[in-house]
């Protein structure tokens, strides 16, 4: 059975294959039976305990991770410890800012919808700041409930409302579910201007003159911020429009879009301009499979889910 973000349950083999032969330079973080683990394919080790933990993300500077757990961010260091909390409220699908010192996540807006906040992630009693919707820059902060989660649903339907964000390497910019197109658009996926708080749609399903239904969710950037992916959903007015879940990849510059790997892959992390690592099916569950984005080839690294990609810094 597959569980929450797509982790795998099922309890597969966790053999998988040298890193370094497949191009990998940093480690990968993943998710597997709701426990953080990271490996670069010389033996993984196990960061977290007692399940609960999900959407594991990458400091820039590679020494330090930060995580949900209880649906509340978290930080710790890149080899499990100085297990943290940050901040107070439920969140969804941190990303760090390029000079490492914010944390981005998503949390209930002033308008009722996600909106995006980012939070010191350093120093004690640090309280978020506001920065999508820009309305909602300047309010206080809304009370909030504790987000329902049905562990048995689809894996389209957990997908859904998965509200994790990306911030940009060149740090202008926030990908996130939402937005002010969603008083157009059923569902839609955004990229925010961090610095005026302008927004662009790049996908949107129903409404709008739009014919179907579905979503966009779990955007990641490129290192040199010009590639944008996500995972995709689509259900068309004929049963030859429906798309199941799929990787998306949206060129900034020109607004071209591709779909990338196979059905079913999601939750795309670039390793480089050519390869990426993916949550995919292997084995009867789920799996993080290095994919080549040039040629589609593909390689089961780890029984697990959500990956995240170590940077390299020199």
């Amino acid at each position: 059975m597959v569980g929450v973000g797509g982790e795998d349950r099922t309890g597969a083999g966790i053999g998988g294959v040298d890193g370094a032969a497949v191009g990998l330079r940093g480690r990968v973080a993943y998710v597997r039976r709701g426990d953080v683990y990271v490996d670069q394919g010389t033996g993984e080790k196990r960061l977290t305990s007692g399940g609960g933990h999900s959407r594991p993300r990458w400091a820039p500077d590679g020494r330090r991770i930060a995580f949900l757990k209880g649906r509340r961010l978290w930080v710790m260091n890149a080899d499990g410890s100085g297990q943290r909390q940050v901040g107070s409220r439920y969140a969804a699908g941190p990303s760090w800012s390029p000079d490492g010192k914010w944390v981005a996540f998503a949390s209930l807006s002033c308008t009722g919808g996600p909106g995006v906040y980012r939070i010191a992630a350093t120093g004690a009693g640090a309280k978020p700041e506001v920065l999508f919707p820009r309305d909602c820059r300047g309010e206080e902060l809304p009370e909030e409930e504790a987000p329902a989660g049905d562990a048995e649903a689809s894996l389209s339907e957990r997908l859904r409302y998965d509200d994790a964000v990306a911030w940009s390497p060149d740090g202008t910019r926030i990908a996130f579910r939402g937005g002010d197109c969603e008083s157009t658009y059923d569902a839609c996926l955004s990229i925010g201007t961090v610095g005026d708080g302008a927004e662009k749609t790049v996908a949107a399903y129903g409404g709008g003159g739009l014919q179907n239904s579905g979503f966009a969710v779990v955007p990641s950037w490129r290192a040199d911020s010009a590639k944008l992916s996500w995972t995709a959903y689509q259900e068309g007015e004929t049963a030859a429009e429906n798309e199941p879940v799929h990787l998306v990849e949206y060129d900034v510059a020109s607004g071209r879009k591709r779909t990338v790997g196979t059905a079913l892959d999601r939750e795309l992390s670039y390793v480089d301009a050519n390869r990426a690592v993916v949550t995919g099916q292997n084995a009867g569950g789920s799996w993080v499979t290095v994919l080549c984005l040039t040629t589609g080839k593909r390689t089961p690294f780890r029984s697990g889910s959500q990956p995240s990609v170590q940077p390299v810094t020199r």
